[in-house]
């Protein structure tokens, strides 16, 4: 027989890893379920301070993680898509958005605890019966809410046996050192990687009478250390990344620990704080330190919002600007592994470096184009190490499509990963016809074809047609303008027919003998390279059809 503390301790280890998974469960899904509106909200990035601040309390909120949201305002950074001053903003709000998991917890002291536990079955239930993906979602965070309850129920179960016992009463109260309670604080968050689960752990204890420093503001200390160990995630996350990176994980850290010491320095100074303002204020111990939680992130931001940018200089200071390199075409700018960690807003940065792609194939056709109407040989190399460029880009996009498919998304997030698959190689092709550009002038330069006059510019005329049917497929890819798409598909249709009516007069030229018969290879696969590339641009169009 085990003795009963080994089983008591076993039990309590147990519960926490049935929170921990009941967590993840909740976040992953209600991420799924977010994923738009998460694309919706960091696309409203502004240099509001409010706005940020909502940003980020709202997807910490929905998500139920500050470390996700830190970690892909790291990311954002880190792509060059967000100032330091937005992402200090955003920083703060995450901080407030993640108190609202310690209040979830504090719920489960009063009588309707059971009503969320039986969540895990219902939840369990919804996702084996229904078949739609958003229900089955729905299902799994209800499941992973009930698990949250579940695992708090049985961890309070676990120490409920301690209440009793003089010799852990009397063990906790001895642990009443200020500092060392921040450093467990520190440290405990920095395994777990959660401030929230620290939080909830010492919630389940307050709940059933186990007080940590023998009461008054001992407990604080901890949570204040919570706030400072929940940097850990953002600071490995920056290891690797650029220098505004890793300044916007050092205003993180400043902003925590400025916080931890300001409201330090509070309770050394006023020794019955906590007695005299949350204890009177709410009746259950749970909702006491619930309270105090939300009460200090808010605070901390209301103080610092206004010195934003002393927090951005400081950052500046700390970590140097080293000397900038350019980064090679072929380098993702938009796309950071960080984002892995909500697919719905990898697969918004993905579409922004397709249509980057997009953009790099388009300018190479113009440079084929007139490298060919020109007679220009310097074209031919250029065009070739565009090419070169796009290949590469071509090759990380998809890389990235795979990771980010294989990270547990929603149907409807697949279908986005599979037409962006063939948007990819839609625009590849456009680039190996552009080479095929400076094949015909190779040929033209070394055989010196001339052409009738007047032909140029109908081939200048076709050519620019092709870039404003790009222009709108641009405008209804990234905007989601499918008003469009019906001009687009006339256009390419006129295309079409601008394709049949050069050749067909071209033929006449031939029978008339007004053309040279050896012109005749390269005018009709020119034309015809066009039409196709017009062909592509409408697949891109209808990628998302099926």
């Amino acid at each position: 027989m085990f003795n009963e503390h080994v089983v008591n301790v076993i039990m309590m280890l147990a519960s926490c890893g049935a929170f921990l998974i009941g967590f993840k469960l909740l976040s992953d899904n209600m991420e799924k379920l977010a994923g738009n509106s998460l694309k919706r909200l960091f696309n409203k990035t502004s240099d509001n301070k409010a706005i940020g601040v909502g940003i980020g309390a709202v997807s910490t909120a929905v998500v139920q993680s500050s470390g996700v949201t830190t970690v892909m305002v790291v990311g954002f950074v880190n792509a060059g898509i967000m100032s330091l001053y937005q992402a200090a903003t955003m920083i703060m709000g995450a901080n407030i958005g993640t108190t609202v998991t310690a209040q979830i917890a504090a719920l489960g002291s009063f009588d309707i605890a059971p009503i969320f536990i039986s969540l895990l079955f219902i939840g369990i239930m919804m996702e084996m019966l229904f078949k739609k993906e958003k229900v089955k979602s729905i299902g799994l965070a209800l499941a992973g809410l009930g698990l949250v309850f579940f695992g708090l129920e049985c961890m309070s179960s676990a120490m409920e046996s301690y209440k009793t016992s003089p010799a852990v009463t009397s063990l906790l109260a001895s642990i009443n050192n200020p500092f060392l309670l921040l450093l467990f604080g520190i440290v405990f968050t920095a395994i777990l990687q959660s401030s929230s689960a620290v939080t909830t752990i010492i919630i389940s204890m307050a709940a059933n009478g186990l007080v940590i420093g023998g009461g008054g503001n001992a407990i604080l200390f901890i949570i204040l250390g919570s706030n400072i160990g929940s940097c850990v995630t953002a600071l490995i996350s920056s290891i690797g990344t650029s220098v505004n990176a890793r300044r916007a994980s050092i205003i993180h850290l400043l902003f925590n620990i400025s916080g931890a010491i300001l409201f330090a320095i509070l309770l050394l100074c006023w020794r019955s704080f906590y007695d005299t303002t949350f204890v009177r204020w709410f009746s259950q111990p749970t909702t006491q330190i619930a309270m105090f939680h939300t009460f200090f992130n808010v605070v901390c931001t209301l103080l610092f919002l206004p010195f934003t940018k002393l927090l951005v200089k400081a950052s500046t200071l700390i970590v140097r600007e080293k000397k900038k390199t350019e980064k090679e075409p072929w380098e993702l700018v938009y796309m950071d592994k960080r984002f892995l960690a909500t697919p719905a807003v990898a697969l918004e940065q993905l579409k922004k470096e397709t249509y980057r792609m997009a953009d790099m194939s388009m300018d190479s056709l113009r440079t084929a184009f007139r490298g060919f109407i020109d007679r220009d040989m310097e074209a031919v190399e250029k065009v070739y190490e565009a090419n070169e460029n796009i290949s590469k880009l071509s090759e990380q996009i998809s890389e990235y499509l795979v990771r980010t498919s294989a990270s547990g998304i929603s149907l409807a997030d697949e279908k986005i990963v599979s037409a962006l698959h063939n948007n990819v190689g839609d625009i590849a092709r456009i680039a190996e016809l552009a080479d095929n550009f400076t094949k015909y002038t190779k040929r033209a330069v070394k055989h010196n074809l001339v052409f009738s006059d007047g032909i140029n510019e109908k081939l200048e005329e076709m050519h620019e047609m092709l870039h404003r049917q790009y222009d709108m497929v641009k405008r209804i890819g990234l905007e989601g303008d499918r008003s469009l798409v019906e001009d687009s598909d006339k256009l390419e249709d006129k295309i079409d027919c601008t394709r049949r009516e050069l050749v067909a007069e071209h033929i006449t030229r031939l029978e008339q003998g007004k053309c040279r018969p050896e012109n005749n290879t390269v005018f009709v696969n020119l034309v015809c390279n066009m039409e196709r590339i017009g062909d592509h641009l409408n697949f891109i169009v209808h990628s998302t059809d099926a």
